[in-house]
């Protein structure tokens, strides 16, 4: 059958076949692969990676920056280009057929890879976009007042200031200083905070900013007892940690396929819970909450099919086993960076607050721009500055494809440079 005519069950085979194959089998590696020139395979296992040549980062890069921009295995991005391929055999007849009927089938995966229902589980391009439908949708008034965190990320913030200008909405804001590590003293400051016109308390499941693991939980049912809507900034954890929407008990919850899901970029989720009813009615859902509709319009068929491969990816090696390897690596981190005297780790508290992101601040008169720099040119060590409006610092990283040699090359580059 060609492909001009190929059904859902067809395409679905020939997709899932090559995930699957990709994801599944070793591959003996022998050099470069010449049908896809300068794309190097490995033969060294990268972390918990199924295949050593899963992961196509560059010869000598120590990569600890998925907070930013995960990796896409290569089984993914093969499984996107696969899409991609039999979509321009037949556009029409491919994007309104079989895989917009596999899009629906993605979207009812993301929707159990985050403990929802499919039918509150929105496709989305990124965190951000989640959160400017929430902020648009709720019908804000004058007066009406949002409660939030002073470490938000701005793709998390920018929805709320545009709904003070916009709306004449009001905006408070709870100082969580770096290095905190008191959940209980993060609830009683929301607490205190809240007032008879708050409507919406907004906050990260894990601050961008030190990697703190917020109380969700506690705070969703604050947010309940007084009447309030919580909306949580998922993107640092989906896919480093295990996220269950409903155990956190959130109204609304946004997340990026494009860092720890280490999905195609361009690709997020969006829950909305259906106990909320229509509190939450962006322009975007007014013809439902399907991958594509009228009012969604058409989106980027191949990344959100290779978003359903991430999270096959991510299943596989399962996600309790991720998160133990991604703490794991993080504690060697912390240990690692605390025999260094100049630093100061300033990330994400221990025990139940910790999660895979971390980070430390440096000393007066060194900037974090010019040491990301000699890490990176010097040592092929990427991290991330942290910007300065919250600290001078670093923030570091650490996935399932990175290994403690990654974690010894950044302590080996730091106590280098701050020798």
């Amino acid at each position: 059958m060609t492909a001009e005519v190929a059904t859902r069950r067809e395409f679905l085979a020939t997709v899932g076949a090559l995930t699957a194959t990709s994801i599944a089998a070793p591959r003996l590696v022998h050099g470069t692969d010449v049908s896809e020139p300068g794309l190097a395979r490995e033969t060294t296992t990268r972390g918990l990676a199924p295949s050593p040549d899963d992961f196509l980062l560059a010869p000598g890069l120590t990569y600890l920056q998925t907070g930013s921009l995960g990796p896409t295995p290569r089984p993914v991005m093969e499984a996107s280009i696969a899409a991609w391929r039999l979509l321009e055999s037949d556009p029409a007849g491919q994007g309104y057929g079989p895989m917009e009927r596999a899009m629906e089938e993605v979207r009812s995966k993301a929707a159990a890879f985050i403990g929802c229902k499919t039918e509150e589980l929105v496709l989305t391009n990124c965190t951000t976009e989640g959160m400017n439908w929430v902020a648009q949708g709720l019908g804000l008034v004058a007066g009406d007042r949002i409660l939030t965190t002073d470490q938000e990320h701005p793709g998390g913030r920018v929805c709320w200031d545009y709904a003070v200008r916009r709306f004449g909405a009001g905006l408070d804001v709870v100082e969580i200083p770096p290095g905190e590590g008191d959940a209980q003293a993060i609830i009683d400051r929301f607490a205190r905070a809240i007032t008879p016109k708050t409507r919406v308390l907004s906050f990260s499941h894990v601050l961008s900013s030190t990697g703190l693991r917020m109380p969700v939980a506690a705070l969703s049912a604050l947010a309940r007892s007084r009447g309030c809507l919580s909306v949580v900034d998922g993107a640092q954890a989906a896919g480093g940690i295990g996220v269950d929407v409903k155990g956190l008990g959130c109204d609304a919850y946004a997340t990026s396929g494009h860092k720890w899901m280490l999905a195609p970029k361009g690709t997020g989720l969006l829950y909305l819970s259906e106990a909320m009813g229509t509190a939450i009615d962006p322009i975007a859902l007014q013809s439902g909450r399907a991958a594509y509709s009228a009012s969604s319009g058409v989106s980027s068929l191949p990344s959100v099919l290779g978003l359903g491969a991430a999270i096959d990816y991510l299943n596989r090696i399962g996600m309790a086993r991720i998160e133990a390897h991604n703490l794991a690596l993080r504690q060697r981190v912390h240990d690692g960076v605390a025999r260094i005297p100049a630093l100061r780790v300033v990330g994400g508290g221990g025990g139940a607050l910790a999660t895979p992101l971390l980070s430390y601040r440096l000393p007066e008169g060194l900037t974090s721009g010019a040491l990301h720099r000699r890490l990176r040119d010097r040592h092929g060590v990427e991290g991330k500055g942290v910007p300065s409006h919250w600290f001078n610092g670093h923030r570091i990283s650490t996935h399932l494809f990175n290994t403690p040699g990654d974690v010894e090359a950044l302590i080996h580059a730091l106590e280098s440079e701050l020798a």
